[in-house]
């Protein structure tokens, strides 16, 4: 596959026209990263911003007393580390590889340069990460405002909703990257998942999970309590 098209499977760069693709690829450079190798620290000069190729990536903050909060987990076709393109500094997190992984880093002055030349450039970028802003802000709000169960539900509704509305998921990460992903400890992970098992919710074997009830979980989601 030519560079300027696995630039393409990059959502910040989809539906771009192939002479913006043909001058990303004079800037980008290949990179490859094995399981659990680090990407970036939080607080490192930002240099660039990151497209996965193949892998997976987590996105996490370390509190003061060592326990890691994962923010986000990425796979193939997304993106990361776009912030300091355009703020400048450093990056705000930390990033390692979940598996061996294949990047396309972007350097941030020369991105910079190029979108300055290309308007139409920094239109779409501004469009996929307005979506990704709104993302977050859902997560903020998971994270603050609903209690575990709650935002299990929204996870798997999620989950469900990009695969077009699935009943049946796949976890592509552990059970403990989703507790911390999600705020809290794979022991009561676990037992809520139990619980959701229980009253007919889901269906868990391994880490394959089947929606049984949407509709209740959906009013998880949206604040109810678990029984």
């Amino acid at each position: 596959m030519r560079l300027a098209d696995r630039i393409a499977t990059i959502a910040l760069f989809e539906g771009l026209p192939r002479e913006q693709l043909d001058e990303l690829s004079h800037i980008v450079v290949e990179q490859r990263f094995k399981k659990g190798q680090s990407l970036f620290s939080d607080g490192m000069k930002a240099t660039g911003m990151y497209g996965i190729i193949s892998g997976k990536v987590k996105i996490y903050k370390m509190s003061l007393d060592g326990k890691e909060q994962i923010l986000h987990i990425f796979g193939e076709g997304e993106f990361f580390g776009e912030v300091p393109v355009f703020a400048g500094g450093s990056y705000p997190a930390h990033a390692d590889a979940l598996e061996d992984s294949r990047f396309l880093f972007f350097p941030r002055a020369e991105l910079v340069a190029l979108i300055q030349k290309e308007p139409s450039l920094a239109m779409n970028m501004l469009a996929i990460l307005s979506l990704r802003l709104r993302r977050f802000t859902h997560l903020i709000e998971d994270l603050s405002l609903k209690d575990v169960p709650g935002r299990l539900a929204a996870y798997l509704l999620y989950m469900s909703d990009r695969e077009g509305r699935s009943a049946r998921l796949e976890l592509d990460i552990t059970k403990g990257q989703l507790a911390s992903l999600l705020g809290t400890i794979p022991e009561t992970l676990s037992r809520i998942l139990g619980r959701m098992s229980q009253q007919e919710l889901i269906r868990v074997e391994g880490r394959k999970i089947e929606l049984l009830d949407r509709e209740a979980l959906e009013s998880l989601a949206a604040g109810e309590k678990l029984v």
